[in-house]
């Protein structure tokens, strides 16, 4: 078994909650999630997109006092994380999500923006059955 990171941590924590039902999928915690993934701190953003999204307005995002941010701003976001432009306007409110989207659609566009290796998405399967068995309990 491969030994699970802090970055695998964060992410199993993000799933769990997903699998629990919980609602964790706001924009800011994606956008979070995303930013700790690539290892960026929020002083990094700021420098990657050459001021566009101060580090004290991005942590307003992510924090979610900040809850539509402008699409200038995600665009960039988007550019440096490497993350769907069109998934970031969706988390906005700025494009409606398709009625039809299946749970499993978004588990796997959330496991891309976290740039997930096979390897680990094994893992993570694992848990979530090892967490599935031991709620029944």
């Amino acid at each position: 078994m491969l030994a699970i990171t802090s970055r695998l941590c964060y992410i199993l924590a993000y799933m769990v909650k997903e699998s629990e039902g919980k609602n964790i999928g706001t924009l800011g915690q994606h956008l979070a999630a995303i930013r700790i993934d690539r290892g960026f701190s929020l002083r990094q953003v700021e420098d990657l997109t050459k001021k566009i999204v101060s580090n004290g307005y991005l942590s307003q995002i992510e924090t979610g006092k900040i809850r539509h941010p402008s699409p200038n701003i995600l665009h960039a976001l988007s550019e440096i994380y490497k993350a769907s432009y069109e998934q970031l306007m969706t988390m906005a409110g700025y494009i409606n999500a398709q009625r039809n989207e299946s749970i499993h659609s978004r588990r796997v566009s959330t496991l891309s923006s976290l740039n997930v290796s096979q390897a680990e998405e094994m893992e993570l399967v694992k848990y979530l059955n090892f967490r599935r068995k031991m709620n029944k309990q």
